[in-house]
């Protein structure tokens, strides 16, 4: 591994962390692309799950196999909201849907993408879904792993009595990992009022991709089939898999079915 002028050098791959600072929000983004920045063309850009960060694991393997076998590739992923390294401090549902805006005008902009995918993970699918409903279609072809098709209600099944009782006086309760993150009654309204699984998708359903686990806790892969024949969406249920794909096999599967899914295009 070295570092050159802001880059960092793997064997096949180059990864670089920047900021995109506009309209009062800075955006803090990892970009993963092959040893010839210029000859990229395609970006994926690969959104992750309520919790996670940038630097994801799962992301990274991702990125590396992706740009391996198609050398005219780069993946950007970015923090969400209040996730990672982010600045914010309190979740707001229309600040994930500009993020996400600003990332894609980044990459078609700055970058100069001919192609833009999308390849999102649970709250990354949810957004994602979101994402088509209220701006429209900007990628090349779409493929989720795990969307969480019912966020509201991962979120609204775990809250506690006592944390009922919290947030009804107006003040948040805690989610998260490495970061705790504020959860509050706005938030939670926000994510009832914009429910993704009885949406309309057919208008997009050619270019998209559903991966499930048969063993999800999160979003069972009854939903997730039940959402992919309303919308005539292609879609794989993967035998064992939970919600994360803590299984390797299973995971290098899953990404395999998903560079296959992108490159595909050519």
């Amino acid at each position: 591994m070295i570092a050159k002028a802001g880059w960092v050098l793997y064997e096949v791959f180059m990864e670089k962390k920047f900021d995109i600072n506009k309209e009062g929000y800075s955006v803090r983004c990892l970009y993963y692309c092959g040893k010839e920045p210029k000859a990229v063309t395609d970006i994926v850009i690969a959104t992750y799950g309520f919790g996670g960060n940038k630097e994801n694991h799962a992301t990274k393997k991702f990125a590396e196999r992706m740009i391996s076998k198609y050398k005219h590739f780069g993946v950007i992923t970015f923090d969400w909201p209040c996730h990672g390294e982010d600045a914010r401090n309190r979740m707001i549902l229309s600040e994930f849907l500009e993020y996400y805006q600003m990332v894609i005008d980044h990459a078609r902009n700055d970058l100069g993408a001919e192609r833009i995918y999308a390849y999102g993970t649970s709250l990354g699918g949810y957004i994602t879904l979101l994402y088509l409903q209220e701006k429209g279609d900007p990628f090349t072809k779409i493929a989720l792993r795990v969307p969480a098709l019912h966020m509201f209600e991962n979120f609204d099944s775990r809250i506690t009595d006592d944390e009922r009782k919290t947030l009804s006086k107006g003040k948040d309760i805690t989610r998260g990992f490495t970061r705790k993150i504020k959860l509050s009654q706005d938030f939670l309204d926000e994510l009832k009022a914009h429910d993704v699984s009885d949406k309309d998708y057919l208008d997009y359903a050619d270019d998209m991709l559903i991966i499930a686990g048969s063993k999800d806790e999160y979003t069972s892969a009854l939903d997730i089939e039940k959402f992919c024949d309303d919308n005539v969406i292609e879609y794989e249920v993967v035998e064992n898999a939970d919600h994360p794909f803590t299984d390797r096999k299973l995971m290098d599967y899953a990404i395999s079915k998903i560079i296959e899914w992108f490159g595909n295009e050519e």
